[in-house]
């Protein structure tokens, strides 16, 4: 395995008790929201069923999740309220996912540039961009970078599924890029 892109709707709990753990249940059902609760046990659930039910989960250093056992597999994990994604790769990988009608216009100035605006007149482009910048962060796995300054959108191919961004003065990476359901989701594994 390369890499797997996994997109599921949130799962009820008769679905998720299988694939999850007494205390992964205990930490869900202190959340205040029982949207997050289904989230939180779904990726889990996503994780195992394609990595097994032993597969150990564990988060690192910068708060990102983890599979600890069997070694060798990263994970990456993104939810909004339609869906939860994760990507599972045997090299590092993250994932965003976002529906395209949240309104993204306050998060433009302050996360995009005006070059990465003008890079198509696609009406989902804000989330889009919002995603891939995410992704960027997430593959980054460090704290502390400036969404504007430090994670750049290079270029935007809608029609090939296909973005390109740098972190940092970092080499160009490419993200893969896909709607579903009213979301869009932008994953590298």
């Amino acid at each position: 395995m390369t890499g797997r892109l996994l997109l599921s709707e949130p799962l009820p709990a008769a679905e998720t008790e299988p694939w999850t753990t007494a205390a992964e249940r205990a930490e869900a059902a202190r959340f205040g929201s029982e949207r997050r609760r289904r989230e939180y046990l779904t990726w889990r659930t996503l994780v195992r069923r394609e990595l097994g039910r032993g597969a150990q989960i564990a988060y690192d250093g910068v708060g990102a999740p983890q599979v600890t056992e069997p070694g060798g597999f990263f994970i990456g994990v993104s939810h909004c309220r339609e869906r939860v994604a994760v990507c599972i790769s045997t090299e590092r990988c993250a994932v965003d996912i976002e529906s395209v009608g949240r309104d993204f216009a306050a998060a433009s100035e302050r996360c995009m540039t005006a070059g990465e605006r003008a890079l198509s007149d696609d009406g989902r482009l804000g989330a889009l961009l919002w995603c891939a910048k995410e992704t960027l962060y997430k593959y980054a796995g460090r704290r502390e970078l400036d969404l504007l300054r430090d994670l750049r959108i290079l270029s935007v191919d809608i029609a090939a599924g296909r973005i390109v961004g740098r972190i940092c003065d970092g080499e160009p990476l490419e993200l893969q890029l896909r709607f579903v359901d009213g979301c869009v989701v932008v994953w590298r594994c």
